[in-house]
């Protein structure tokens, strides 16, 4: 059983979120700041290539089992962009939430509103052996964006079976159904040995 991993990532949100998940396992979470990461380039196709590139450095950078994760948006209307490019998408049209605008351009009148969050994460153990764990949650964009919880493309995503965005929707709740929790519970049951 691990008693400590590597998490690759910069994000304080991401750090005490998998933090608070693994505390009741007794594994101690350290930052990719605190571990002294560099961080790699993101030159996968899918979603799962990614979290492991991330993976597979971080490891490399301190021999220590590494996690890491990669996850995004995909729109229908949009050809399930922006996906693996929601971040930079977002960035190249002025971050969020000038982005939602964009989106609601590129939707148009496309009756087709449905949606997906997902998220992979990638763990890489002490003797190199890596592991993927998938989370996915459907829903539709919303045509305005809702809530007080700003973080990324919340505010105009609606989980399918929920009348409010994740941005409106009780942070309790959101992290009980969101992709990231789907796919942090399959982590922790493979590393209880459930």
């Amino acid at each position: 059983m691990l008693s400590r991993l590597v998490l690759a990532t910069q994000n304080a949100h991401k750090l005490a979120e998998v933090r608070a998940m693994l505390a009741p396992l007794g594994i101690t979470v350290i930052g990719g700041g605190e571990a002294g990461l560099v961080d790699v380039p993101e030159n996968g196709t899918t979603f799962a290539e990614n979290a492991l590139i991330k993976a597979r450095a971080g490891f490399q950078q301190t021999g220590m089992p590494t996690l890491a994760d990669d996850s995004g948006l995909c729109i229908a209307a949009m050809g399930d962009a922006p996906g693996i490019r929601s971040a930079r998408f977002a960035s190249e049209h002025g971050g969020y939430p000038a982005v939602f605008d964009v989106v609601q351009r590129l939707i148009g009148d496309n009756p087709d509103r449905s949606a997906y969050f997902m998220c992979c994460l990638a763990l890489v153990t002490e003797d190199g052996a890596e592991h993927v764990f998938t989370g996915r949650v459907d829903g539709t964009i919303a045509r305005t964006a809702t809530g007080t919880h700003l973080f990324g493309y919340d505010p105009i995503f609606v989980p399918t079976g929920y009348d409010a965005s994740f941005g409106a929707l009780d942070e309790a709740v959101k992290n009980r159904i969101s992709h990231r929790a789907r796919a942090m519970c399959q982590l922790v049951d493979f590393l209880s040995g459930r």
